[in-house]
C-alpha cells in the first residue's frame, strides 16, 4: 500500500490532501489552481507519480437532499479520466459536509479572508480523505464510487 490522495474539486482551486504510506492519517497537501481539466489531470498525474500514490479519492458534490448536484457529473468525468491516465483506482466519496466542516473549523482560526479562502479547499480535501480512511478501516470491503 502507498499514500492515498484526496481531491476536492473546485472551479478555481483543487484542494489536495495526502495520507501517510500506511493510509491511516490524512494531511493537507495544499491547493492546485485549476487550469482546465486536461492540465489539472497532467499536474495531478505528475504529483501522483512523484509521491508514490496508490489510490485517489475524489469528492462527489451532492445536495443535502441526496440528489446529484451540477458538479456531480464533472467530478465523475474527472475521476474517470484520472483513473484512465494514471492506471490507479479512483473512488468517489460524498462530500456534502466537508466544505461546510472546513469553513467551521477555519471560523475558529485567526486567518485573514484571503488565507481562509485558500485554506478551505485543502482542509476540505483533508476532511474528505480522513472520512474515506476511517470508512476503509471500519469496512475495508466497501469502497465508494
Amino acid at each position: 500500500m502507498g499514500p492515498i490522495l484526496g481531491v476536492d474539486l473546485g472551479s478555481k482551486r483543487i484542494g489536495l490532501a495526502i495520507s501517510d504510506s500506511g493510509a491511516s492519517i490524512a494531511f493537507p497537501a495544499g491547493n492546485l489552481e485549476s487550469r482546465g481539466r486536461a492540465q489539472d489531470i497532467k499536474t495531478l498525474t505528475a504529483m501522483i507519480r512523484e509521491r508514490g500514490v496508490s489510490r485517489v479519492v475524489v469528492g462527489l458534490p451532492i445536495h443535502l437532499t441526496g440528489r446529484a448536484s451540477s458538479g456531480s457529473e464533472a467530478a465523475r468525468k474527472f475521476a474517470d479520466e484520472l483513473a484512465r491516465t494514471t492506471g490507479l483506482p479512483v473512488d468517489l466519496l460524498d462530500e456534502r459536509w466537508t466544505t461546510r466542516a472546513a469553513d467551521l473549523s477555519l471560523d475558529e482560526s485567526k486567518r485573514g479572508r484571503k488565507q481562509r479562502r485558500q485554506a478551505v479547499d485543502s482542509v476540505a480535501a483533508t476532511l474528505l480523505l480522513r472520512t474515506y480512511l476511517e470508512r476503509r478501516t471500519h469496512s475495508p470491503q466497501e469502497d465508494s464510487g
